[in-house]
């Protein structure tokens, strides 16, 4: 279409041989129909044999078809061998490669085009070259296109300022985008959309939105690009109700039907938490593409439905569409959170087979699965083929060995990221700061505190709380201290972190005071301050700051939130009140496991082995589904109670009907429940046939029950495969001393004792007069 007036103009000064009229008129009438594939070979070996290739508007038709159907090479030929040209030829070249991603070609023909004619560029040339420029990013090339236009005059001319706008703004200089935008004294709705586009892609949502009001106010009717960039802004913003009154407009003017529309909109719906919509939207639609499924299993991710999200994936393969990078980076994501190894495999063999393994987010995300999952051999497998400069693969590695405490491999990595000249990020250093504060390396943690320093990212926010949660965890309260006061601009997040900093250390006076300087700075105060100021309470068993911290809970309206809930039922139990604990469950109880945990082991702990089970059994009754810890609770309570069958029942439902791996805590349990009830030997078997290696508080289990019942002998084996796990542990020489004692053998309990000294191991002080 923008090649019809240059063509018209070139016709006019040319005189025709009759040949060379015929095919020009041919070609003309084909150009918009689908015989052209057939008729332009026939039509360029006829201009040849007759001669007409030296007629250039004949060769500019021919031109123009091989461009039309994307046959470059072709057109090229033709072009370099065209004895003379005008400039529709080197505009219709230009544009060639611009349509059809020759970006490179289309820049370098320019340059050509400069060089060897005379005659200046027009509109419609410069669009083309601008958009080759925006294609390749060579923004400084487009910028010196902005000065030609400039000097001709057509930098108000609505294509090249459109191309313009389109330019700065994909590469995100919206300042001169909007310069040129406000100097167009018209303006199509393709330039409005690459303006509120190039808004809403910076995250300046607001200005996108302002111009879309106004583009309504001038009377120009957007169409679907335009739509969908404005959808996109109301995302950007959360802003659900102005990407509702869009979603009414896009029905009334008959533009609902629209893929990119409605991808917008499904988008807009997922990250406003509104899920449900996106997928009514999504089973009412026709004309769904990829990208429809890929937004929607993203939306289901991004909300934390993740089973919903691999569900669709699955459909989305069985409908015949081949997951692309972002449907697997989403679906990956879903598989870590589900800890689905098996799916998250298969997803790593299909970006095998589609090449898509060494692409960067999918590298990252298969990095994280199998960390997600536990499994970091093939994480770092996945690392060592694949990471190279990628600061967030390092990252994603380093935190995988964080979560699992693994210090010394997460150190390794660490180095060889400095090794590779890879700068460390605020994520680096607060995954160093938690693996090095959970082990209490003290040093270490000093020392990643001075590289924090050197990096210039010391007083930022997010670095602070870590500093302050890594320093209380390794009991060096004061040092938290300093780094606290050093912050001059606090956010809720430092202040929460200072304060459990005093909690876990057990210094409630100073947590209560910090709490009194926040709420003196205007800062209100979350469910996290909260559940941090009762945890104070349940450690200092102060029922009067406890109930002085709930009435302040119940005026914020944060007695809802279950994680308040449980900490609030967990202080009123430590402090004895278990009825008042029971009370504040019954009132507030819904489908929050965690609550019901707490409740069971509340009971269990105080030895009220039948109202933790009666609370079990409600708990089925309200059909949630028990976790890990449920039966922790569940079978401590059994013990207590002496309950062997209904104990050995539970703890066997677990994997057959529940799907939950036993832990050490649950195999201890066991070895307790049959221990208390004298069954040593059965423990002692029970512990030689456990599927993991018993830990020392397994064989400690067994050793408490062996001085209960007085049995030496496997109190003397329990006491041996204790220590063989943990040779520094006290506990199995004094219990088995304790034995020895009770049986009247002095000899062996003054065999023990020097045993003990010549390891080296020293018993823990008691401590006396605690009430």
């Amino acid at each position: 279409m923008n090649l019809v007036r240059p063509l018209s103009r070139a016709a006019s000064s040319v005189t025709y041989s009759c040949p060379a009229r015929s095919l020009a008129q041919t070609l003309l009438s084909c150009l918009a129909g689908d015989r052209l594939r057939h008729l332009l070979p026939a039509a360029h070996a006829r201009a040849v044999v007759s001669e007409g290739l030296c007629d250039l508007f004949l060769a500019n038709l021919l031109l123009r078809g091989y461009s039309k159907l994307g046959l470059i090479h072709d057109a090229r030929r033709l072009f370099d061998g065209m004895l003379h040209r005008n400039l529709v030829s080197w505009s219709s070249a230009i544009s060639m490669y611009a349509q059809h991603g020759g970006d490179e070609q289309a820049l370098v023909l320019f340059a050509a085009f400069r060089r060897s004619f005379d005659e200046v560029p027009n509109e419609f040339l410069l669009a083309s070259v601008l958009r080759a420029c925006t294609q390749s990013r060579a923004v400084h090339f487009g910028e010196q296109v902005h000065d030609t236009a400039l000097k001709l005059g057509l930098d108000v001319n609505i294509y090249v300022g459109t191309a313009l706008i389109n330019l700065y703004a994909k590469v995100a200089c919206m300042d001169a985008a909007i310069r040129v935008f406000h100097t167009l004294p018209a303006k199509s709705p393709v330039t409005w959309t690459a303006v509120i586009a190039g808004y809403s892609q910076i995250g300046e949502g607001g200005l996108a939105l302002d111009l879309f009001q106004k583009m309504g106010v001038q009377g120009v009717r957007p169409d679907r690009f335009v739509l969908a960039s404005a959808v996109s802004a109301c995302s950007a913003l959360a802003f659900l109700q102005g990407g509702r009154q869009i979603h009414g407009y896009t029905y009334r003017c008959g533009a609902g039907m629209d893929a990119s529309v409605i991808n917008a909109l499904m988008d807009l719906y997922c990250k406003c938490s509104r899920p449900l919509m996106a997928r009514k939207l999504f089973d009412r639609t026709e004309n769904l593409n990829l990208v429809s499924w890929t937004t929607m299993i993203a939306g289901y991710m991004q909300n934390s439905l993740d089973a919903e999200a691999m569900d669709m994936f699955w459909q989305m393969c069985q409908a015949g569409w081949q997951p692309d990078v972002f449907a697997c980076t989403s679906i990956l994501n879903s598989c870590g959170s589900l800890k689905a190894i098996w799916q998250g495999r298969q997803i790593h063999a299909h970006a095998i087979k589609a090449n898509l393994d060494t692409d960067e987010y999918i590298k990252n995300a298969l990095i994280d699965m199998y960390n997600k999952c536990d499994h970091l051999t093939a994480a770092r497998a996945v690392f060592d083929a694949l990471a190279h400069d990628d600061a967030v693969s390092y990252n994603a590695m380093i935190e995988g060995y964080a979560r699992l405490g693994d210090l010394t491999e997460a150190l390794h990595v660490f180095r060889r990221m400095r090794y590779c000249s890879i700068r460390p990020n605020l994520l680096t250093f607060v995954s160093l700061l938690g693996v090095s504060s959970f082990q209490s390396a003290i040093e270490l943690s000093k020392q990643i505190h001075g590289l924090i320093i050197r990096s210039g990212t010391s007083a930022d926010l997010y670095m602070g709380s870590a500093l302050i949660d890594a320093y209380s965890k390794c009991s060096l309260v004061d040092d938290a201290k300093a780094v606290f006061l050093l912050m001059h601009n606090r956010d809720l997040v430092v202040w929460n972190a200072m304060i459990f900093g005093h909690a876990q250390n057990e210094q409630g006076e100073e947590a209560v005071k910090l709490f009194s300087q926040l709420r003196a700075s205007g800062v209100t105060p979350n469910e996290f301050t909260f559940v941090a100021l009762v945890t104070v309470a349940s450690n200092l068993a102060s029922m009067f700051h406890g109930q002085q911290f709930h009435a302040q809970i119940i005026k914020a309206g944060a007695d809802s939130n279950p994680h308040v809930r449980n900490a609030l039922i967990d202080m009123y139990a430590k402090s004895g009140f278990i009825k008042e604990g029971w009370l504040l469950f019954e009132s507030t109880r819904g489908n929050d496991v965690v609550c019901w945990n707490s409740m069971i082991l509340t009971y269990a702990q105080h030895g009220h082995a039948e109202e933790a089970l009666r609370v079990f059994q409600l708990m089925r009754e309200a059909r949630l589904e028990p976790n890990y810890v449920t039966f922790v609770g569940v079978l401590t309570a059994c013990a207590h109670a002496g309950l062997v069958d209904e104990g050995l029942h539970h703890f066997n439902s677990m994997k057959t009907k529940y799907g939950i791996e036993p832990g050490i805590e649950h195999y201890a349990s066991v070895v307790n429940l049959l221990g208390r009830s004298g069954k040593l030997h059965s423990a002692k078997e029970f512990i030689e046939r456990m599927p993991i290696k018993p830990a020392a508080a397994v064989w400690r289990s067994l050793l408490s029950a062996c001085r209960l019942f007085g049995d030496v002998e496997i109190g003397r084996y329990a006491a041996e495969m204790a220590l063989l796990v943990d040779p520094s542990d006290s506990g199995p020489y004094v219990l088995l001393s304790n034995i020895y004692a009770s049986k009247g053998l002095w000899a062996d309990v003054q065999k023990l004792r020097l045993r003990m000294d010549y390891a080296g191991t020293m018993k823990e002080p008691g401590i006396v007069g605690l009430r």
